[in-house]
């Protein structure tokens, strides 16, 4: 038996000011909706040495968009979300970030959790970006 088809999300509105150049501190106040935005807050913090707690808070953000965006477009709480479908890297990256950030903090179980999530729903991305 087959599984569920591919979810496959619209294009996040914040991407353009992103690609842009956009500060992404800007662009989540323009679309605090965005998962694409929370988990460029997230990548780039970490980058820049932010604490791990402010890492994990806005990647954690970003993850719980990104589940209403998912419900939002015919996600059941599983299946394939490709890394190849350009949208859909909000989610996968916000679900990275929280990944590395639950490690960072000592929550093993949640790292865990979110790793395997991750590879469940697109493995080129848990190679990409784990």
């Amino acid at each position: 038996m087959a599984g569920p088809p591919p979810t496959e999300l619209p294009v996040d509105p914040a991407a353009g000011e992103l690609d842009a150049g956009a500060a992404a501190i800007d662009v989540v106040r323009h679309h605090p909706e965005s998962p694409l935005a929370w988990a460029t807050l997230a990548e780039t913090a970490r980058a820049e040495g932010a604490d791990d707690v402010s890492v994990y808070a806005y990647a954690r953000v970003g993850y719980h968009r990104s589940l209403d965006l998912l419900r939002r477009n015919g996600w059941k709480g599983h299946g394939p979300v490709p890394w190849a479908h350009e949208p859909n890297r909000g989610f996968l990256r916000s679900l990275a970030a929280l990944t590395k950030a639950a490690e960072a903090i000592g929550e093993t179980g949640e790292a865990e959790r979110c790793r395997d999530f991750l590879r469940d729903s697109s493995p080129e991305a848990a190679d990409a970006l784990l």
